[in-house]
């Protein structure tokens, strides 16, 4: 009953043999799974798959192969809160949206401050007050293109400012599902040499030697080989990068078992004052930038890591920093960097087609003279095979 299966697999281009299917079969008749078409879906990936970036091909084929098997939930389920939290939202037309009015930074900070000072109670739905799902241009769930966001998860990543303090949890370095394909495209950014204590067996010399000793034994050690490339990483960190999470953890486990010579520091959409290496204490223990900038030579590979979205503002206004008063925009601190690691690119988790309709992924873009690179293994051999020259 799966040859069809089988056959559509092979017809999408997915690299799947017979001993293969055979072991499909093989694994259903010993019973490992139970009759659920979530199940057989990972079982199946399990075994016919043998590279990683084959997973997405396979979910494609899959689900047109198994769409529609299974049947709908019946309607007597209870509609969620939080679809009728949506509902009660106020939703506008294009038109509508595009009538919204940007009211530039200073306009915007001004009257932030009269809403405040004016204001007396809540309120939701509205234009003009600090509010909840209104077209407002302070306050949160709503729709408005540039505004503060004022409490709340952000869902349209149009604010300039936020008004809360967010902390945000380190990246794990021991993640290892995807990092084996990450660590061969980091390989290219090698470059080999043997320092320290001579602890490693020197066969070659040791047999040398001894031909050279008459035949009586004369041991040579020599220190082990180590990748001496030294890279610093600097790590975009909370907002619209939380989706990204998984990826970004990858990468980071990869990078801390491949380079020996290893510095990474956190950042929030953009290199600002100071960066800080624990999420945890970043606003008690934070590293001023120009320290970093002088700690480590310029024999450093430099690798951002972010998806470049923010509000312009971050990169050409003073203050525009979205958590506190910078006193020099984004774009000084990134040609500063740049100047002092000239081997420098940007990973960049977005989609690279996406770039395009961000203002500010195209300014970084052009700041770093176009080395931005996407965080796929397409963009991490590009990116390395660039740092590497």
């Amino acid at each position: 009953m799966l040859i069809d299966f089988f056959l559509h697999l092979k017809s999408s281009r997915l690299p799947v043999s017979i001993k293969e299917f055979l072991a499909l079969l093989e694994a259903l008749q010993q019973h490992v799974i139970e009759h659920s078409l979530d199940d057989f879906y990972v079982l199946s990936r399990a075994i016919l798959v043998k590279d990683e970036t084959n997973f997405d091909k396979f979910d494609r084929a899959f689900g047109e192969y198994f769409r529609g098997v299974e049947a709908l939930p019946g309607m007597d389920v209870l509609i969620p809160e939080e679809w009728l939290k949506r509902a009660m939202k106020k939703h506008l037309t294009d038109a509508e949206r595009a009538q919204l009015e940007k009211l530039g930074w200073d306009k915007l900070m001004e009257t932030f401050k009269q809403r405040l000072a004016e204001q007396k109670e809540r309120h939701s739905g509205g234009s003009k007050w600090i509010g909840t799902g209104g077209s407002s241009p302070f306050g949160h769930g709503g729709t408005h293109p540039e505004g503060i966001r004022v409490g709340g998860r952000s869902e349209n990543r149009s604010a300039v400012k936020v008004w809360e303090q967010r902390e945000y949890r380190n990246l794990d370095d021991n993640v290892e599902l995807g990092t084996r394909n990450i660590k061969l495209a980091l390989r290219r950014l090698r470059r080999f040499a043997r320092q320290g204590a001579p602890e490693e067996l020197d066969l070659e010399g040791t047999i040398a030697g001894t031909a050279r000793n008459a035949g009586w034994l004369d041991l040579h050690l020599r220190p082990e080989r180590h990748n001496a490339v030294k890279v610093l990483l600097f790590l975009d960190i909370g907002g619209s990068m939380d989706d990204h999470i998984r990826v970004c953890e990858e990468l980071f486990s990869a990078c801390r078992s491949e380079f020996k010579h290893l510095e990474h520091y956190y950042f929030h959409n953009c290199v600002y004052d100071y960066l800080w290496k624990d999420n945890r204490r970043r606003h008690s223990e934070r590293v001023p930038t120009h320290d970093v900038m002088h700690k480590y030579g310029n024999d450093y590979k430099l690798i951002f890591v972010g998806d470049a979205a923010m509000s312009p503002y971050e990169l050409v206004q003073p203050n525009g920093s979205i958590e506190f008063n910078n006193a020099e925009p984004g774009a000084i601190w990134l040609r500063r960097l740049t100047e002092t690691w000239p081997h420098a690119i940007w990973l960049n988790p977005e989609s690279e087609h996406a770039w395009q309709y961000r203002q500010s992924t195209s300014l970084i873009h052009n700041l770093l003279g176009g080395r931005m690179f996407p965080l796929t293994l397409d963009g991490l051999e590009r990116g390395m095979r660039l740092l590497s020259k």
